[in-house]
């Protein structure tokens, strides 16, 4: 199975969520073959060839990086053909903002999956049975708060990660079954 986690990170806290990702998926599943690199070097070739998509994004005032939104333009041309069509896909946020909601963490997650469902994929959320989620989930993804209440960078939590590893396993293991 190949994997493409395609993400922005701009204090390296969504590196470090595609990184934990990344390491679940290998653990459920030993086989996976997981390409991790920024939204920038993703080309639509990278896209098609992978069996699972899973993007990741900081949020940007209550959506995604451009760069992530860039590279989901660019997939339009994809999907006159419908050459993402069956694959498997996934989300996960990093983020801050004022206060403790997460600044618009919620409506960058389910942009991401509005896009995955418009080119066909089958998008995978994060089930709140998981290791993991009261830490560092909500029924999207993953989500590493990334941020301090007064709205400076911070670092991701333990927790944070923990739960993105659990994701990364959950996803290789729905996957597996859905891809056979």
């Amino acid at each position: 199975m190949d994997v493409l986690i395609a993400y922005h990170s701009d204090y390296g806290n969504t590196k470090k969520m595609a990184d934990a990702i990344a390491a679940g998926m290998k653990v459920a599943s030993p086989q996976v073959s997981v390409k991790l690199q920024t939204a920038e070097n993703t080309s639509l070739d990278d896209l098609v060839a992978a069996d699972v998509v899973v993007f990741g994004t900081p949020v940007h005032m209550g959506s995604m990086a451009w760069q992530l939104k860039h590279l989901i333009d660019r997939a339009g041309k994809l999907w006159m053909e419908g050459l993402l069509e069956g694959k498997v896909g996934g989300v996960f946020a990093t983020g801050g903002g004022f206060g403790g909601a997460g600044g618009g963490v919620e409506a960058t997650m389910i942009s991401l999956h509005s896009h995955f469902l418009e080119q066909g994929l089958v998008t995978v959320g994060f089930p709140k049975s998981l290791p993991g989620y009261a830490d560092g989930g909500l029924q999207w993804g993953p989500y590493g708060r990334s941020g301090h209440h007064d709205g400076m960078p911070g670092s991701v939590s333990e927790g944070a990660l923990a739960a993105a590893r659990s994701y990364g396993a959950h996803l290789a293991e729905v996957a597996e079954k859905l891809l056979k």
